[in-house]
């Protein structure tokens, strides 16, 4: 025990020593947590669409104020050629054509029936299916509203009509923060912890005293220890910080429990930072160290969950994400802070984050060889 704390107090005076990694440590935390969730916006808008209107009647400019008053829309062109609608999707100024066809709104008198035309501009896959499904969305609600209009109670009797009460459970507002602030906490927490401790033992080898090291009589789960603990401490310090962003910046207060929230913590740090000194032992360099551990860190947490929905990966990718620690946290983030979940609801994502910790420190304990 005396010899760890020895380990200790040097770690801690290396950190302290260097003032510019401690604020990096301290304010990078808040200042993408102040930034990210206010630029992650899943709900797409602005999206500009050229209307080419051959009919110019009563119905096709309702039709186009309805488009254009909805506010995801932004009308880019309204013009009767379309080769000059499509000049502005080639040039990608545009993201939507509406072409309207001539005698649009007689046929919808006489026929019941008409036909619109919508070319996507498919560069931009999401922005385009969403840009299209809000299109067809208008398009249908004007068309019940004609529909409506033109029947005749009266004569055909009452009109009968569905209506629809939704609730949003959990996030009832749906506010899109209240789901990425969770999530980026997460993502933050795993950077931090992951590449400091991915630094340490090679910072070691290339300054020369990991050889003054390797001649005491220190075990190696004693030095493994003295490089884990201080940024176990700097995680939760960070993890904290993120908190209190959260509650006094977005007031964002968590449903359920904060001390399972940090009891989940520690464990996940205790996992991310056995990745970090594996990757250490392994590496001969801080470049390749660095280089290594954002190959991982960037798989992690694209496969995460936090950008792309896991129910919606293939089904090769989901069975990866079983073996991601940044999939479990960012879950537990989102099922305490939000929906109030309870250890019951998570103690499957604690075993699964243990266990991990377990075998990455392990194997880094192992692999760490004491040579001079």
């Amino acid at each position: 025990m005396r010899t760890l704390l020895f380990l200790l107090r040097k770690e801690f005076r290396q950190i302290f020593r260097n003032v510019t990694i401690l604020r990096m440590i301290l304010l990078m935390p808040v200042m993408q947590l102040l930034i990210l969730p206010n630029a992650a916006n899943f709900e797409v808008k602005n999206i500009t669409v050229c209307i080419v209107d051959h009919d110019h009647s009563v119905g096709s400019q309702r039709l186009v104020t309805s488009i254009t008053a909805s506010g995801y829309f932004k009308l880019a062109l309204a013009t009767p050629s379309y080769r000059d609608a499509m000049q502005l999707i080639e040039a990608d100024k545009a993201d939507l054509i509406l072409e309207i066809p001539n005698g649009f709104d007689r046929n919808l008198v006489r026929d019941n029936k008409q036909t619109l035309f919508i070319a996507v501009n498919a560069i931009n896959g999401v922005k385009a299916n969403l840009g299209a499904a809000y299109l067809n969305t208008i398009i249908t609600q004007y068309n019940a509203q004609l529909r409506t209009q033109w029947i005749q109670p009266t004569r055909f009797g009452p009109v009968s009509q569905i209506e629809i009460s939704a609730l949003n459970k959990f996030n009832p507002y749906l506010n899109y923060k209240v789901y990425m602030v969770p999530g980026i906490m997460a993502f933050l927490v795993t950077m931090v912890a992951a590449y400091l401790s991915a630094l340490n033992i090679v910072k070691e080898k290339e300054s020369g005293t990991i050889e003054q090291i390797n001649v005491t009589p220190i075990r190696k789960y004693q030095f493994i220890l003295g490089k884990l603990i201080p940024f176990w401490v700097l995680g939760l310090v960070v993890f904290t910080i993120g908190l209190l962003v959260m509650r006094f910046v977005y007031g964002i207060v968590p449903e359920g429990s904060v001390f399972l929230l940090y009891g989940f913590a520690v464990v996940y740090i205790f996992s991310v930072l056995g990745m970090g000194l594996l990757v250490s032992t392994y590496a001969e360099t801080q470049q390749q160290a660095m280089f290594v551990a954002f190959f991982f860190i960037m798989i992690f947490i694209m496969l995460g969950g936090l950008f792309t929905s896991i129910d919606s990966m293939p089904a090769w990718a989901q069975v990866i994400t079983r073996f991601n620690p940044v999939r479990y946290f960012i879950e537990v983030m989102r099922m305490v802070v939000i929906r109030g979940s309870t250890f019951d609801d998570i103690k499957m994502h604690f075993l699964a984050v243990i266990g991990m910790g377990i075998v990455l420190n392990g194997w880094a304990v192992l692999n760490y060889r004491k040579t001079s």
